[in-house]
C-alpha cells in the first residue's frame, strides 16, 4: 500500500487564466504539474536570485514568477499578482 503525498499551497493563487497562445501549446498534464509546483513554492528554472526574491515576496506580498519547460520542451511561465487575486499561464513571448 503506498502512502498519499501531500502537501501544502503556499499560494493563494486566486482566478486562473490561461492565455490562448500557452493554452495550445502547453499539455494539460504540463499545466496542472507546473500549477502544483507554483502554489508550493518551486519555482521552476529561475535563478538563485530569482528564486530569493520571490521566497521574499511570499512575505512581503509582491508578485509571484515562476518558470518551466513541459514535456515537449514549450517554456512557459506563472505569474500570481502581488495581491493574490490572479494567476495566469503564459508564454514567454506573451509577456
Amino acid at each position: 500500500m503506498s502512502t498519499p503525498i501531500t502537501a501544502t499551497a503556499l499560494v493563494p493563487m486566486g482566478q486562473i487564466v490561461i492565455t490562448p497562445a500557452a493554452l495550445a501549446t502547453i499539455s494539460s498534464l504540463d499545466i496542472i504539474h507546473g500549477l502544483g509546483r507554483h502554489s508550493r513554492g518551486d519555482w521552476g528554472e529561475l535563478e538563485e536570485e530569482d528564486k530569493t526574491a520571490n521566497d521574499q515576496s511570499l512575505k512581503s506580498g509582491s508578485r509571484l514568477l515562476s518558470a518551466y519547460h513541459g514535456e515537449a520542451g514549450a517554456r512557459f511561465w506563472i505569474i500570481t499578482e502581488a495581491d493574490r487575486s490572479v494567476t495566469t499561464i503564459l508564454l514567454p513571448d506573451e509577456y
